[in-house]
C-alpha cells in the first residue's frame, strides 16, 4: 500500500498546489483515492442554482496558471448568453440518463486531466534538474528566492499563449484581438494594472464553427477595434494545458467560447459574461458594449482609488522626503556644532599642550642652567683651591699679568715650576668669563699657549720671572 506521504507528494507534483494543508483536505475528501481527487481537481465542480434564486449564479476554480498551484474562485454574475432562442428560466437538473451518457466524458476528462498532470509532473522534474544544474554554476534562485522550478513552469503557460498566437495569426491573419503572449494569470494581473475588462476566447481547432467565427466574427475589423480598446485579450487552445484546465473552469461547454473576465479581491475573479456558440460581429459587439457600460462605474472607481491610493504614496513619499531632508539639515547643523565644539576643544588642548611644554622647556632651562652655573661654581672653587696660596716675590717666582677681552687685567704671581694648566686654571676660577674655549697669548713674541704646551713649566714656556698674556676667544 502506498504510503500517505508519497500520496501527498505526488498529488503536490501532479497538481502543482504548495499547502500541504490544502492538499491534505481534497485528499481526506476523497478518502485518499489518489486518481479520483487527481480527476476532481482538473475536472470542474459544478454548482447548481437554487431554484428559488436562479439568478444566483455559480462558482468555480481556476488555476493560477503559474505553476503555483494556486486556486481562484470565480464568480459568475448574470446569465450565460446562448446561442438561440430566447434566454429560459432555471434549467431542471440532469436526469440519471443524461448523466449515464456523460460519464464517459467524466472519465476521459479525468484521463485527460492525470495525463496533463504528468506533463506537468515531467516539467517540474526537469525544472528541478535544471534548477540543480545552474545551481552548481551559481545561477541558482531567481529574485525574492524563487526556484527555477517555477521559472520552467511560467515560462511552459506562457509559451503556450506565444504558441496560440502564432497558430492563430498563421491560420486567420494579423487582424485579430490583440492576444497577450503570457500565461492566463499574467493576463488578468495586466488586465487590474490597466483597469480593463478582461476579454477570454477559448480555440477549438476540431470544431466546426470555429474556422467561420474566427474569420469573420472574432477578425472583424469593427470587433477586433473594439476589443483592443476596451480589454485585454487572452485566448488558449483547448488542447493546451492552460486553454483546457480555463475551459473546465469557466464551464465551457459549447464552442465557439468566449469570456469577459475582471479579477477581483480575495483571490476572486468575476466572471462578467460568456459566450458560447458562433455569435455574428453585430450580436458580439452589443454583447461586449453592453458588458463594459455595465461595467465602467467599477472600473472608474478602482482607478480612481488606485490614484488616490498612488496620490496618498506620493503624499507620504513627499512628506518622509521632507522629514528626511529636514532630519538630514538638523543632522548637519548638529554634526556642524558638534565640530566646531570638537575643533575648539582641540585648539585649546593644543595651546594647552604648548604651555605645558613650553613652561616645561623654561623650567629644564633654568635647571640646567643653574646646575650649569653650580658645577661652574664648583670648578671655579675647586680650581682657586687647587691654586694654593699665592707665594711671595723671590728668584722662583713668576709674575704674570692676564688681560681679558673687556679691557679688565688680573695679576697674581705663580711659582715658576707651575705649569702653563695653572694659568688656565687661575682664569677660570676669577669667574671673569662665560665662555670655555679661549687661548692665553703672548705679545712679543706672539706664542699661543694651546693644549700642547699646558704641560709645560712657566720657565720652561719662557714665561719667567715676568709674563704679559693677553685672553683670546677661540672661535
Amino acid at each position: 500500500m502506498v504510503d500517505v506521504n508519497d500520496k501527498l507528494a505526488y498529488f503536490q507534483a501532479i497538481t502543482g498546489l504548495e499547502d500541504p494543508d490544502l492538499c491534505v483536505e481534497i485528499l481526506t475528501a476523497h478518502g485518499w483515492d489518489l486518481e479520483l481527487a487527481i480527476s476532481a481537481f482538473t475536472t470542474t465542480t459544478n454548482h447548481t442554482p437554487s431554484p428559488e434564486n436562479p439568478a444566483s449564479g455559480t462558482t468555480s476554480t481556476v488555476p493560477d496558471g503559474s505553476g503555483g498551484g494556486g486556486l481562484y474562485s470565480v464568480s459568475q454574475r448574470g446569465e450565460p448568453s446562448h446561442p438561440s432562442g430566447p434566454s429560459s428560466n432555471a434549467v431542471a437538473p440532469p436526469g440519471l440518463a443524461w448523466k449515464i451518457i456523460t460519464l464517459p466524458i467524466s472519465v476521459i476528462s479525468g484521463s485527460l486531466g492525470l495525463i496533463s498532470g504528468a506533463i506537468g509532473l515531467g516539467l517540474w522534474a526537469a525544472g528541478g534538474v535544471l534548477s540543480y544544474s545552474l545551481g552548481m554554476i551559481g545561477i541558482g534562485s531567481g529574485r525574492d528566492g524563487e526556484s527555477s522550478a517555477r521559472l520552467v513552469s511560467v515560462s511552459a503557460v506562457g509559451n503556450e499563449a506565444m504558441q496560440f498566437v502564432a497558430s492563430f495569426e498563421r491560420d486567420y491573419g494579423t487582424r485579430r484581438p490583440n492576444f497577450v503572449s503570457e500565461g492566463f494569470m499574467d493576463a488578468l494581473q495586466r488586465s487590474r494594472n490597466s483597469f480593463k475588462l478582461m476579454f477570454v476566447y477559448l480555440h477549438s481547432p476540431d470544431h466546426p464553427d470555429t474556422p467561420l467565427f474566427c474569420e469573420r466574427t472574432l477578425c472583424s475589423e469593427t470587433l477586433v477595434a473594439f476589443i483592443n480598446e476596451n480589454f485585454v485579450s487572452w485566448g488558449g487552445s483547448i488542447r493546451a494545458s492552460e486553454g483546457f484546465k480555463m475551459s473546465n473552469s469557466l464551464k465551457a461547454s459549447r464552442y465557439p467560447f468566449c469570456a469577459v473576465v475582471m479579477a477581483s479581491t480575495n483571490q476572486r475573479i468575476v466572471l462578467l459574461q460568456q459566450v458560447e456558440g458562433p455569435k455574428s460581429p453585430e450580436e458580439m459587439l452589443a454583447i461586449l458594449n453592453r458588458v463594459v457600460e455595465e461595467s465602467a462605474p467599477v472600473l472608474v472607481a478602482a482607478r480612481l482609488d488606485a490614484e488616490e491610493r498612488r496620490n496618498n504614496i506620493r503624499l507620504r513619499e513627499e512628506q518622509d522626503a521632507a522629514y528626511r531632508a529636514a532630519l538630514e539639515a538638523d543632522q548637519a547643523r548638529e554634526n556642524q556644532r558638534r565640530e566646531e565644539q570638537e575643533r575648539l576643544e582641540r585648539e585649546a588642548a593644543e595651546a594647552e599642550r604648548k604651555r605645558l611644554e613650553e613652561e616645561e622647556a623654561r623650567e629644564r632651562a633654568a635647571r640646567e642652567a643653574a646646575e650649569k652655573e653650580a658645577a661652574l661654581a664648583r670648578m671655579r672653587q675647586e680650581k682657586a683651591l687647587s691654586l694654593g696660596v699665592e707665594p711671595e716675590k723671590g728668584p722662583n717666582v713668576t709674575q704674570v699679568v692676564v688681560r681679558f677681552p673687556t679691557g679688565e687685567r688680573k695679576e697674581r704671581r705663580f711659582d715658576s715650576s707651575a705649569k702653563i694648566q695653572t694659568l688656565y686654571d687661575y682664569v677660570d676660577s676669577l669667574g671673569c668669563l662665560d665662555v670655555e674655549n679661549y687661548s692665553l697669548v703672548s705679545n712679543f713674541p706672539r706664542v699661543v699657549y694651546g693644549p700642547e704646551k699646558l704641560l709645560l713649566s712657566l720657565k720652561e714656556a719662557g714665561l719667567h720671572p715676568q709674563a704679559s698674556l693677553f685672553l683670546e676667544l677661540n672661535s
